[in-house]
């Protein structure tokens, strides 16, 4: 154990991150050199005195299936978008729906409807997302500190320069809401700041630790190319859906059951189905890495003491995916349901702003506002249940109220409500987001499909490739923040064992938040 200490996190050397080498000639992780002047750390627990991994079930749940109810629902609202595709896809081919290529001037599809061209075009806005979101984490990683402090004073030039703009257009009541928040965000600056040399070496621990795990990044990659699949289905399902069933289209015919108001239903259900499946994606990936290597290195070891099961990332997916899915699929229906609030709230603000009606405007705006807030808080919380899901296989609703407890009895609220991790990696996703719609406007620019010959479909598509870039890097970056919060949950548990796995990052979080590893009781 003491060897392992002594190389696999070295001593401090000065000029900046120096890997450390152990017995197998292969770079071991280890930390930069630290921002502040390093002062006297806690007495550390021994680690024997530490639970052991397999205590309360963790790693070995019991073999039931938790939340059935919910895993059923999923599976059926799976099967029902995949029907319902499957028709409105075949039907738009076959009358001619899909064609063109690359460059091609084509002129086949109809005048509702994107053509063959387009499915290249989304092609290579995805492979522009995987390229970019790499680049971005090799970046983050080696200039960690200094981009933290550029994505805290972009997010009050946004915040700003949003607030301007509504009050440049005269959109007061979002210039009210956002004036509150622009000033928060200055004042707020100064308290963030002074967390940046925490944030920064946790994120560096968890991406060396992902170098020891090459499991952690294909588990984000195949997470991100079904989100990407799932992405690109949508979108032609929802416009086959229009081609269809849109009245006056040459599909429709004279058909009584075309309609504006079934497209709608249809377009809410597909979507309804697109945002709890990517939901769910992105979470059991969550609980994969959760549940296998970030949670094993915590628990165990790294896995050249021997003490790690054989296959971690593997055992993690399998419960994942079977035993645990239901829970899973729980909690993302939750997050699912409010963002549908959201939406609904959004589309009622904008009529309520064409029809001239500022109060009914303001009222939808601050409602839209409150769900978000909601939403975005469970997001976060869920992110904690499912690493207890993962560790224990508990059914949701336990593993929610445990998080909760644990929160509140560990005090590490304030620890991760201070975590700038997520915010780094977020705007890191919002510029490959914005650079593959760049993409998208050249593309569309340079190549002139038929489709587009008027620019009526511009804007679609590069709103659209935003997203997919957006969605692809937020997708990798959570293997990131899958061990971030694994770091957190595992802190709140036993705290001691971060002593022996970092003692750097231990010694800062105790002299920042002593709260969280003092007076951890032993139940």
């Amino acid at each position: 154990m003491s060897e392992w200490n002594k190389d696999q996190w070295g001593a401090q050397q000065g000029g900046g991150y120096q890997p450390v080498y152990g017995v197998n000639g292969g770079p071991s992780p280890g930390y930069s050199q630290p921002y502040a002047q390093p002062q006297q750390q806690p007495q550390v627990q021994p680690y024997g005195d530490a639970k052991s991994p397999y205590e309360s079930g963790r790693f070995k749940p019991k073999m039931r299936v938790n939340d059935v109810s919910f895993l059923v629902f999923f599976v059926l609202q799976l099967l029902g978008f995949a029907a319902l595709s499957g028709i409105v896809i075949s039907q738009w081919i076959s009358d001619g729906g899909l064609g063109g290529g690359v460059g091609d001037g084509s002129e086949t599809g109809t005048s509702v409807t994107l053509n063959k061209h387009t499915v290249y075009l989304l092609l290579f806005v995805t492979a522009a997302g995987l390229v970019l979101s790499s680049v971005y984490l090799m970046l983050a990683r080696a200039f960690t500190k200094m981009i933290m402090h550029i994505t805290l004073i972009l997010s009050i030039v946004l915040n700003i320069g949003i607030c301007i703009y509504y009050w440049i257009t005269r959109y007061y009541s979002g210039a009210i809401i956002f004036t509150i928040i622009a000033l928060f965000s200055v004042f707020a600056y100064f308290g963030f700041r002074s967390r940046i040399p925490l944030a920064s070496l946790l994120l560096q621990v968890v991406i060396d630790v992902s170098k020891h795990h090459i499991s952690v990044y294909f588990v984000a990659f195949a997470a991100l190319i079904l989100q990407a699949a799932l992405s690109v289905w949508f979108v032609f399902t929802a416009i086959a859906t229009y081609a269809k069933w849109t009245p006056g289209n040459p599909t429709c015919g004279v058909s009584s059951s075309c309609s504006s108001g079934k497209v709608a239903g249809l377009i809410f259900f597909e979507t309804f189905s697109y945002l709890w499946t990517s939901q769910v994606i992105g979470n059991v990936a969550l609980a994969t890495l959760a549940g296998g290597p970030y949670g094993s290195w915590y628990y165990f070891g790294p896995r050249e003491q021997g003490e790690m099961p054989k296959h971690p990332t593997l055992l993690a997916f399998g419960r994942a995916s079977t035993l645990s899915l239901g829970s899973i699929a729980f909690g993302s229906l939750i997050v699912t349901l409010l963002e549908i609030l959201r939406l609904i709230l959004n589309a009622a603000r904008n009529n309520a702003n064409a029809s001239g009606s500022p109060v009914e405007a303001c009222l939808a705006c601050c409602a839209e506002c409150f769900v978000g807030c909601i939403e975005n808080m469970v997001r976060y919380f869920n992110r904690y249940a499912y690493i207890e899901i993962a560790l224990y296989g508990k059914p949701y609703i336990s593993a929610a109220r445990d998080t909760w407890n644990m929160f509140k009895d560990r005090g590490i609220d304030a620890l991760v409500n201070d975590s700038l991790v997520s915010m780094t990696l977020t705007w890191g996703a919002y510029a490959v987001g914005l650079l593959c719609s760049l993409f998208a406007y050249l593309y569309l620019h340079l190549t002139h499909p038929s489709y587009n010959a008027e620019g009526q479909y511009t804007a679609p598509v590069v709103l659209f490739a935003f997203l997919i870039g957006l969605q692809c890097s937020m997708t990798l970056s959570s293997a990131l923040e899958a061990g971030v919060s694994t770091i957190f949950v595992g802190l709140g548990e036993d705290p001691q064992v971060l002593a022996v796995r970092a003692p750097a990052l231990y010694g800062m979080i105790a002299q920042t938040y002593p709260r969280v590893v003092q007076g951890v009781p032993r139940v």
